[in-house]
Parts: structure tokens; sequence; C-alpha cells
């Protein structure tokens, strides 16, 4: 199964922008307001981005983050966990230090009390102290049908510890560079789900950032060899965030490609007119939380593919 029903996002309460991240994530941008402000505003989008996921019969799980800590990311959970059809979650290794009090097993409880079935934790955050990072489905891409992982390699990304998460998963590794230009310089993108997003039947990407021609030949391969229709996005879309988009089931099990208004409004018509073929779109103003933060809609979005534990629905 490549997407889910289920999402669980976290609802911000001490958002702003995070200056442990900025040194690497260069969608950051700072705004001239108070950050008591600025977290307002970050949860006013959230609580509409969840409205127009729960009136398309989407399943949101939200959790509350804690005001005991101070985690200004916490709005993006899908980079520190992950949750597979096996019943394993994942925990990541993050690299900037107050992210890593994003991490709360806690979420664990809640998803049981949802009816979520948890057979085995897989823990890489040791590798926080050889300063060896990979930070969940924001490095790496899932093909879950087809059993492939994507990935961009950056300071948040180790290719030693992402084929270490793709043996442990039983995936076939796809490795590249991609960069976008920074003040006249190529530097790495910090996420792979910033630049590529998957579909069940389509894959959106820029295919720019892949500086190496080689690379680049390689992932299109991929892609084309599992019958994935590639719409491809520039760079100047990439820094609107079309490229962090998530296509999930609704009601009825109609798909739907989940980005933020920002994004869709970077998007040309013939672009719109493919992602359609697959998926009707849904938008939301994230403006806020992709200034501050760098990140966007399926950054937010955390899929539960837990199996259910039909001995509890069953009592």
């Amino acid at each position: 199964m490549q997407i889910t029903n289920t999402i669980l996002m976290i609802r911000p309460v001490n958002f702003r922008m995070n200056e442990q991240t900025a040194v690497n994530n260069y969608f950051q941008e700072d705004l001239e307001v108070k950050n008591s402000e600025i977290n307002k505003n970050a949860q006013k989008e959230f609580d509409a981005f969840v409205c127009v996921l729960r009136a398309n019969g989407v399943h949101v799980i939200v959790v509350n983050d804690t005001v005991e800590t101070d985690t200004p990311d916490s709005v993006f959970p899908n980079n520190w966990i992950s949750f597979h059809e096996n019943g394993t979650i994942a925990v990541y290794p993050m690299f900037a230090e107050n992210r890593r009090m994003e991490r709360r097993e806690d979420i664990f409880d809640v998803l049981e009390a949802q009816g979520f079935l948890i057979n085995n934790v897989i823990d890489y955050t040791s590798a926080e102290e050889e300063g060896v990072f990979l930070e969940g489905t924001g490095s790496i891409l899932l093909d879950r049908i087809n059993e492939k992982a994507y990935c961009a390699l950056s300071e948040r990304a180790n290719e030693d510890l992402f084929i270490e998460f793709c043996e442990d998963f039983d995936c076939f590794p796809v490795v590249f560079t991609a960069n976008q230009t920074v003040k006249k310089q190529r530097l790495p993108i910090y996420h792979t789900n910033v630049m590529m997003a998957m579909g069940e039947n389509f894959a959106v990407i820029c295919l720019d950032a892949i500086d190496d021609k080689q690379e680049r030949k390689s992932v299109i391969e991929h892609l084309k060899k599992d019958s994935k229709e590639i719409i491809v996005i520039t760079e100047e879309q990439m820094h609107n965030f079309a490229g962090n988009m998530l296509q999930v089931i609704g009601d009825n099990e109609q798909r739907f490609m989940v980005m933020s208004s920002a994004a869709y409004e970077s998007l040309n018509a013939a672009q719109i007119k493919s992602i359609e073929r697959h998926s009707k779109i849904l938008h939301s103003s994230l403006r806020t939380i992709e200034t501050c933060g760098g990140g966007s809609a399926r950054c937010m979005m955390a899929e539960v593919f837990l199996p259910k534990n039909n001995s509890l629905e069953s009592s």
C-alpha cells in the first residue's frame, strides 16, 4: 500500500523560526513579527489545514505539542517517526538538538488507543552520538509498492544509515544528491521530500535539482521502470513547496494530493491536469509555517500504515 487514510499531526505550541535548522534549511526565512504572533498564526494555519483534510474524509490524529520543551519544529513529525504496515515504528536521529526533544513515546500510546498495533520499534537515534542523521520520511521517500526508497544525501541524510534502513525494511536504495541555488552557490537540499513526492502511479520531482547527469538518469529510469508518470517541476516551483506534497485517501477511497496553497498557485495548468489524472487536489494556506519552518504540507503529515488490532476491535 503506497498511501493511507490515517495521518498523525502535531499541533504546535511554540512555533517559530528554528535557528538550529536554519544553518542548512535554505527554505527558512525570518518574519519581522513577535514569536507569539508567529505561533498564533501557525496554529490558525494548522487548524484550517486539519479541517480541510477531515472535511474530505482523511482520518487525522491530532496530538498537541507540550509547552515543557522548546520544540519550534514539532509541527513536522514525519522527520522523527515513521509507521509501517508490518507494525514496525522507526525512530530517527535528528540534526538539530532541539528537534530531538520532539520524540515522544506517549505518541505510541495514542496510536494504540486508536486501535493500531505496534509490533516493533527500530530506534536509529544512537547515530546522533556519531554525528550521523537520517530524518525520517523527510530524508527517505518511500515507494512502498515497488519496495524502493529514494534519498537525496545531505547533512541530514547519511548514506550508510540510509542503506541500513533499506536493509531493515527490505527496500532497494536509490541514492542521489539534490542541490538548490543559494546566493549563486549550489548547496544540498536538506530533505528529499521538498524536491520530490511519490504517488501510487506518479511522481512529482524537480529534476533540475539533480545536477549529476548519471544520478538524474538513474532516478528517471527507476520511476519509468515502475510505470510512474513523471511530473516535472522547476526549481522556482520547488521553492514554493511544489515538491512537498502527499497523496492520501479520503471518503469513498477518493485519492487526494495534498499541498499548500503556495505550492498549488505555483503550478501551471498542464501540471495541475497531470496531477488531477491521479488525484483530486487539496490545498490550504501555510504561509507562516512555510516561511519560518522551511517545510510545508507533506512535512506536517506522518502517515500511519500500522495494522489495526483486530482483538481490540472485536472486544
